[in-house]
């Protein structure tokens, strides 16, 4: 005769596969969201390092403290704090905050989804969240106008009479389409402007065209 199955030891293993579960569904999201998603087009180690190690946090938290209770609560309550969070040392970019947000985001959907009744939900969200990010994380989508900081040694251009022939330096001299130039200022002693030379690209980046040192 069979021994009697320990009710308590089956649900601490069907408890053991859910938790399993969650931890590669979580992991699989935040691989193809840091290593397949951002690294590759940014390449900034340390925005990797801190992507993967908030989700991770972010999921632990809320899989070992949340309940049926407070789950929901729980939930938004973390996703207020780490929405808000941001580094004091070093000023982050928009698009990296972008990235935190939806690493976090992930962490939540992933430890407090129903299981094993919401499995469908939780890859839906999954895959729709990753799939927005690289719809709209790409080159070719929007134009986007960015801007050069260059100190510049012919301010007899900068009048408004002459913008034509500033705009054909700039695009001489830095090899862009540069469509509006913007004076922040002059220095009169040297016989120079500090100038914003703005031009249109599909890609975030930034330049610093400096000709003769800081200017500071």
């Amino acid at each position: 005769m069979p021994a009697p199955v320990d009710p308590s030891l089956v649900a601490q293993q069907a408890h053991a596969a859910i938790f399993l579960a969650r931890i590669a569904a979580d992991a699989l999201s935040v691989f193809v969201l840091v290593r397949l998603l951002y690294y590759p087009r940014h390449r900034n180690k340390d925005f990797v390092f801190s992507f993967s190690l908030f989700n991770a946090i972010n999921f632990l938290i809320c899989h070992l403290l949340g309940n049926n209770n407070i789950e929901v609560g729980f939930a938004f309550g973390l996703f207020a704090i780490f929405s808000i969070l941001r580094y004091r040392t070093v000023a982050v970019p928009i698009r990296e905050m972008a990235y935190l947000l939806v690493s976090v985001t992930l962490g939540l959907i992933n430890a407090l989804a129903s299981l094993p009744s919401g499995w469908i939900e939780l890859v839906v969200a999954n895959a729709g969240l990753l799939a927005l990010v690289a719809i709209l994380d790409r080159d070719g989508t929007l134009p986007h106008e960015n801007a050069i900081v260059i100190l510049y040694d012919k301010p007899e251009l900068l009048v408004p009479a002459r913008n034509e022939e500033l705009l054909a330096d700039l695009r001489q001299r830095t090899g862009l389409q540069v469509h509006r130039a913007q004076v922040d200022r002059f220095d009169l002693v040297r016989d120079m402007a500090r100038i914003r030379a703005f031009h249109y690209t599909t890609t975030t980046i930034g330049a610093a065209l400096d000709g003769a040192g800081d200017g500071d």
